[in-house]
């Protein structure tokens, strides 16, 4: 199973190129804000950063429909963001507000909207991936043609209960697409120290279900290939795995200070293969906007965040009689 060379599009219009840079932008932006507010004593509990892995999500959710699900891990704002739910929700449920997604009783970690077809923030390493597969089983038992992303780590593409699901989804074809983002460490550990085949979309092989490796750094990439999957899932086809080689800039959660790889190594990235940057590039070579365009959409999206941010910090906090409701379905 080879890895297919992704080819770019020449032909992407101004505008998707300027709505791909703000999206990328106000995930980036708050997740910024959310780390300052982490610092403050405002957030409190675990809190996983997307910083620097923004194109995965932005280019999948451009090639999406309407109706499509999603359902990630604990590093979830990011995807949050993209599928197009209220920063301000979300920003006051990492403050524990009432005013966030989950009445301010999920944290960073569980929340979920179902009118964005949002099914969380999963807090169990891996457990997201049984249940994505669970939700490509009744759209295929409904048979409305929607399609699955199941998001999960590098780390998590070690777990058990990943190749029961293959094995099932490919059993039954169903509409789901794994989405491997590969940032290279699973938590504090070097991929090439975890695991036996380094290239994860691969590991499907046994399972018949085919895979291909993308530059997660590039957002035209990540939309093209991502075009393909959810076509072979929509032509009954069954999954698709989609390992997308990304980079996290921060620690894996905002207690880790990431000594296991050097700054040079974080720096290096940073100036040769960011996302934002990437894309930015395009538009000024483009001639689409200018410096000054893109400070000002930097500048509204700063307002938008600075927002969420003020009204995490106003909502009031769940009534204590909440501590007893949303125990049973």
């Amino acid at each position: 199973m080879a890895a297919r060379k992704t080819a770019k599009k020449s032909n992407t219009s101004k505008e998707e190129l300027l709505r791909l840079y703000r999206e990328m932008l106000l995930i980036r932006r708050f997740e910024e804000k959310a780390g300052q507010l982490y610092g403050m004593g405002l957030i409190g509990g675990f809190c996983h950063l997307y910083i620097g892995q923004e194109a995965v999500v932005v280019g999948l959710e451009a090639a999406a429909e309407e109706g499509d699900k999603r359902i990630t891990s604990y590093r979830d704002h990011g995807h949050m963001l993209a599928c197009g739910m209220d920063p301000k929700g979300v920003m006051a449920e990492l403050t524990g507000r009432a005013g966030g997604y989950s009445l301010g009783k999920g944290g960073s970690m569980h929340m979920f909207s179902r009118e964005k077809h949002f099914y969380g923030g999963n807090g169990i390493v891996g457990a997201q991936v049984p249940i994505g597969t669970g939700l490509a089983f009744a759209d295929k038992y409904k048979e409305n043609g929607r399609v699955t992303m199941a998001y999960f780590g590098d780390g998590a593409a070690n777990q058990g209960q990943v190749y029961e699901s293959f094995n099932m989804a490919e059993l039954w074809l169903l509409p789901v697409i794994y989405v491997i983002e590969n940032n290279q460490y699973a938590m504090g550990t070097a991929l090439k120290r975890a695991s036996a085949t380094p290239e994860l979309y691969t590991r499907g092989a046994a399972f018949n279900i085919p895979g291909e490796a993308v530059d997660g750094m590039d957002v035209l990439a990540v939309k093209a290939a991502g075009e393909r999957a959810l076509a072979h899932c929509r032509a009954g086809k069954g999954p698709y795995i989609l390992e997308m080689k990304t980079y996290r800039y921060r620690g894996h959660s905002m207690s880790d200070p990431a000594k296991y790889r050097t700054r040079e190594e974080v720096q290096k990235i940073r100036a040769e293969r960011d996302a934002i940057d990437h894309v930015r590039g395009l538009i000024i070579k483009g001639k689409h906007a200018s410096d000054d365009d893109l400070k000002a959409i930097d500048k509204e999206i700063k307002a938008i965040v600075n927002e969420a941010a003020e009204f995490s910090r106003t909502s009031p906090e769940p009534d204590l009689a909440e501590l007893y409701t949303d125990i049973y379905a």
